[in-house]
């Protein structure tokens, strides 16, 4: 018998060199031919779902619909037989129609109490993951590829970015508090354009790369957002909902550049599409806390220029590299120490099957400056595609194969934007730009000032 491990890479072997075959990742069939590799990736990637209930669930729409099926052809049958039948057999013949047509009502109202469940719960179990991604349960487990620059050292006492925001007059927690609440923030003066030229830069870096520039909206249907794999409602969501209409805020602009192309069917010639979305992001950051969440680290809303692509399933590795590597380019351009961490199971998100973050050099993060998350980078395989119908006509089988989708940050300005101003710290208490950046601000620095209001 086949060990976990060998079905996986099997399967892998199915998927990425046999593109002719449609790939069956957590397809049903997937789930039920190989329940204890789905059980276990479940249980490794510390996932809320519950792969028995969902089998067994899905056992019992299948035997409800059969009965349904059966009880349709039986009605079927009684119709033929009515016409040449006798009086008494007329009789007879209604009685069993009256039985079948509860019989159907009662199934038909059952399967779609089940369908419901089965279908929730179903949505919950997450992706499979790459052979190589480390065996961790939280982000402890997960493993440092590169490092790129030192750590800023300082021949004075530096600031974090909030005091030096006062002194700069470019940043205001206090009254964002008294309008919104805590965890939001007012941008004033210089950080107002060095948001703009960070956004600028990236989209230019990503332009350059072959994708298409968007803005996107801001709000998405839940079952947009729960085909991305990301939880809209219930106590574990890290979205804010609308009470009404079904619509949510979203978290990142992956969930509308992914919907944009739902229910599609893309011409192979036309792969990779490759989107820059631009658009604000909002999260309740439920249950977090600790130092890390001072000033821009942890907020509910920031902007963000995302990296997305529909990529040919053979194609899908490649692209993952190429998104790991614009995202470096942009963090050196802004000589910013970083590193590149592959993330552990337990610390994928539901859609990943294979992840990268960009953690850049924070001096105030941590005891004694530490590493911060300013980018991710995901291989989402054909997980999103499949919920969200997204597919392409194979040339090699002549069949419509799911398309594979990725997503990555080219920037998330407040985080950048700290980084930005905690390194680049001078003893007079001016912060310098970088370099890159001055044809976009038409600044070379940002000095103290008094504070106006």
């Amino acid at each position: 018998m086949n060990t976990p491990e060998e079905i996986l890479v099997g399967f892998l072997k199915i998927v990425h060199l046999q593109p002719k075959k449609e790939a069956v990742m957590l397809d049903i069939r997937f789930i039920l031919d190989n329940v204890d590799l789905v059980r276990q990736n479940t249980q490794d990637r510390n996932a809320n779902a519950d792969v028995d209930k969902t089998v067994a669930l899905y056992g019992q729409l299948k035997q409800k619909r059969q009965s349904l099926e059966e009880a349709q052809h039986r009605s079927n049958q009684i119709s033929g037989q009515f016409k040449g039948a006798d009086e008494a057999t007329r009789e007879q013949l209604k009685i069993e129609v009256a039985g079948l047509k509860q019989t159907m009502t009662t199934l038909k109202e059952e399967i779609a109490i089940v369908e419901k469940e089965y279908t929730e719960e179903v949505l919950k179990i997450p992706n499979l993951v790459a052979p190589d991604v480390p065996s961790g349960k939280d982000e402890h487990g997960n493993v440092p590829i590169k490092h790129v620059g030192e750590p800023t050292k300082f021949g004075f006492k530096p600031l974090d970015h909030v005091e030096l925001g006062k002194k700069l007059d470019i940043l205001d927690f206090e009254a964002a508090a008294k309008v919104t609440g805590s965890k939001f923030y007012f941008l004033k003066n210089e950080a107002v354009l060095l948001e703009l030229g960070l956004i600028r830069f990236a989209l230019d870096l990503a332009i350059k790369h072959g994708f298409t520039p968007v803005t996107t909206p801001e709000l998405a249907r839940d079952e947009i957002i729960t085909a991305s794999g990301f939880s809209p409602r219930g106590p574990e969501s890290q979205i804010y909902s609308l009470t009404e209409g079904g619509l949510s805020l979203i978290g990142t602009a992956e969930i509308t550049i992914g919907g944009y192309l739902s229910k599609t069917v893309i011409p192979e010639e036309d792969l990779p599409i490759k989107i820059s979305g631009v658009s604000h992001c909002f999260r309740t950051e439920a249950g977090s806390g600790g130092r890390e969440s001072k000033g821009l680290y942890r907020v509910h809303q920031f902007s963000k220029v995302e990296l997305y692509q529909f990529v040919h399933p053979d194609k899908s590795a490649a692209a993952h590299e190429e998104m790991l590597a614009i995202e470096e380019e942009f963090y050196q351009a802004l000589k910013l120490p970083y590193r590149v961490l592959l993330m552990c199971k337990g610390d994928l998100g539901t859609p990943a099957y294979r992840k990268y973050d960009i953690e850049a050099w924070m001096p105030f993060v941590g005891e004694g400056g530490g590493y911060g998350e300013v980018t991710s980078a995901s291989n989402c395989t054909d997980f999103q595609a499949r919920r969200l119908n997204t597919k392409f006509k194979n040339s090699a089988s002549g069949k419509t194969d799911f398309v594979h989708t990725l997503n990555g940050t080219a920037v998330a300005v407040t985080r950048t934007m700290l980084a930005i101003i905690e390194n680049n710290q001078q003893a007079d208490g001016t912060v310098l730009i970088p370099e890159v950046l001055h044809p976009y601000i038409g600044l070379q620095s940002i000095k103290p000032k008094r504070r106006k209001f």
